[in-house]
């Protein structure tokens, strides 16, 4: 029978195997970082009219600029970001993974290079193989933090046309902080100059702000978001960039025409109507967090310090083991294939208990 391999594939995408997280049948399943809590009746209902109205025209195609879905998501980032954003500073795709290929495509590509400090976000390396865009693992310290001159140094090094940032960092948790953005910024500008990517997939649960308020003055500086996280609307596929006018004209040049439906744009408009009570459910999610980590200590792990909806922890002989040992005990985390490491996204209060039970007694049988 024929195989991938007896096709004539790209030589760079042999042997490689699609992302994704195990999709099982458990109780509790707290592996893909999910807003546990369905959206409100009043919402669904209101994303329903919205649709409604929207399919009575879907044999036109849709508004290809998405101008009232980017303005008013200009209007959320303004409000939230404590920076001001206009509709021609907004672009959006379907999902986050959409937008970085969109920037990968246009600043990327042949013959270019992107760099990423790992572990990280595993998508911006598997997207870059995709574009043809040359991917360079850049360096982390022992606790995944980004060391300033090591980072500084990989750059200067490797000259990319592209730094990725992801921050609060996924798998890790833990948040870059301003300055240490900024100085990487002004290294790859001294360097190439390059497009830097902020990555904020998940700033909503930190305890710090977005970095928005560096776009001021810094053309080629790009932040990331989704709705899949803090708006429970990860069916939705729905991410977006912010950045200078000239990006957003930049990455037209290679979006498909009418990427985003009427009805994506429909249900997205009707999510961000419902801000206050969505980021409500954020407010107990980082509690739920907060909580997640201090049993987690009290029953012996480590931890790494969290700003994102999951806890990394550990460490473990053998992760997958351990893995294996909550999965059996009905709870599905992450094994992300860091050494030593497992994540768990924060969940309900009664999932994340039956997680908690969970590596309970696995501490207890490794004590036994």
């Amino acid at each position: 029978m024929t195989g991938i391999d007896d096709l004539p594939v790209r030589d760079e995408l042999r042997g490689k195997t699609p992302y994704g997280a195990p999709q099982l049948d458990v109780p509790v399943r707290l592996n893909t970082n999910e807003n546990p809590y369905p959206l409100p009746a009043a919402l669904v209902e209101r994303i329903a009219e919205r649709v409604r109205e929207a399919a009575r025209g879907l044999n036109r195609y849709p508004d290809r600029d998405a101008v009232e879905l980017r303005t008013e998501l200009a209007a959320y980032l303004t409000k939230t970001g404590k920076y001001p954003v206009g509709t021609e500073n907004v672009w959006a795709a379907n999902g986050s993974n959409e937008v970085i290929q969109q920037l990968l495509q246009t600043f990327g590509g042949p013959g270019r290079t992107a760099i990423g400090f790992e572990p990280s976000y595993s998508m911006h390396a598997l997207i870059a193989r995709g574009t043809g865009t040359a991917w360079i693992s850049g360096p982390r310290n022992d606790d995944f933090t980004i060391g300033l001159a090591a980072a500084e140094r990989a750059i200067a090094e490797n000259r990319p046309d592209v730094v990725f940032i992801t921050t609060p960092n996924n798998p890790t948790g833990n948040a870059v902080p301003p300055e240490t953005v900024l100085a990487l910024y002004e290294a790859a500008q001294a360097a190439k100059p390059s497009m830097v990517v902020i990555d904020e997939a998940y700033i909503e649960f930190s305890h710090g702000d977005s970095l928005l308020p560096l776009l001021e003055g810094r053309p080629n500086l790009v932040v990331s978001r989704t709705m899949s996280k803090a708006f429970g609307a990860a069916g939705l596929r729905l991410g977006y960039l912010a950045a200078h006018p000239a990006v957003v004209d930049a990455v037209q040049l290679v979006r498909l025409p009418y990427h985003l439906s009427a009805v994506t744009q429909a249900t997205a408009l009707a999510a961000l109507e419902h801000t206050d009570t969505l980021l409500g459910y954020v407010e107990q999610l980082k509690a739920e967090r907060d909580r997640l980590v201090v049993e987690l200590r009290a029953a012996g792990y480590e931890v790494t310090e969290s700003d994102a909806n999951f806890v990394q922890f550990g460490r473990f002989a053998d992760a997958h083991a351990a893995w294996r040992k909550i999965l059996d005990r009905g709870v599905l985390v992450r094994d992300n294939g860091v050494p030593g490491w497992l994540r768990v996204s924060a969940g309900t209060p009664e999932e994340n208990d039956a997680f908690l039970d969970a590596v309970r007694e696995m501490k207890k049988e490794q004590s036994a």
